[in-house]
């Protein structure tokens, strides 16, 4: 029986080199290639990126330099002493004005043309033996009171009707009436119990008395209070 040996082994074949001396030159240009490519993009970018750095730190700088501007443009400023007075004094006169438009508004400030038309009424509407003593008016007229001193009651009725004749007291009632004897007095002689101030004369003008040093005896005149009333109170009869 015949036997075969196998003398064939597999390292005495011929190897192919596949990273030859050439090869790896290749492969190392390429890669040099790409990495200088790589590094020159990369460098550009950089550079780029510095530029947009560059650029934007600039723009913050500005934006910065004009807030600082606006901030000291717009910083409150203080304020002036004298023309905070002034500010004040003419919201005062402000206030006072308007309070005296709504016075006058209202007619709370009472008669604004005067009195004189009533000391005229009065004297026009004088009786002989009939003078007043004291005149009150309040407001716009609307409250009027008279003192006086008559030699006879019955002239009142007279004085009173010639007082509604005048326009100025149209309308004006004098309603409320006093009248009373005045209480007997007596006059001290000149030149005893000391100097003293002159007494009114109880007397009408014109008229003197008989004898100062003489006890007065009842008086010759009366006292007459008048009342002007508001419009609807009763009024009394004289």
């Amino acid at each position: 029986m015949s036997q075969q040996i196998n003398l064939f082994n597999p390292r005495f074949l011929k190897q192919k080199n596949y990273f030859s001396a050439a090869a790896l030159a290749a492969v190392l240009g390429v890669v040099l290639v790409g990495g200088l490519a790589a590094g020159m993009v990369a460098r550009q970018r950089a550079a780029a990126l510095e530029t947009r750095a560059a650029d934007v730190k600039s723009e913050l700088a500005a934006r910065e330099a004009r807030k600082a501007a606006a901030a000291t443009e717009l910083a409150p400023r203080q304020r002036s002493t004298s023309v905070q007075q002034e500010l004040e004094q003419a919201e005062a006169e402000s206030r006072a004005l308007l309070g005296v438009s709504a016075i006058l508004d209202k007619g709370e400030f009472g008669n604004t043309r005067g009195y004189s038309a009533y000391f005229k009424a009065f004297a026009r509407s004088r009786v002989s033996g009939l003078w007043l003593t004291g005149v009150q008016i309040v407001g716009a007229g609307n409250e009027i009171g008279l003192q006086g001193r008559t030699l006879q009651a019955s002239l009142l009725p007279g004085y009173l009707n010639g007082l509604s004749r005048e326009p100025v007291l149209k309308g004006t009632t004098f309603g409320h009436l006093e009248m009373a004897q005045p209480k007997p007095a007596e006059t001290a002689q000149g030149g005893q119990g000391g100097q003293r101030a002159p007494a009114l004369s109880p007397l009408p003008p014109g008229a003197a008395p008989a004898n100062a040093a003489v006890p007065a005896a009842v008086a010759p005149y009366i006292e007459f209070s008048l009342q002007a009333l508001p419009a609807g109170a009763k009024t009394e009869g004289i």
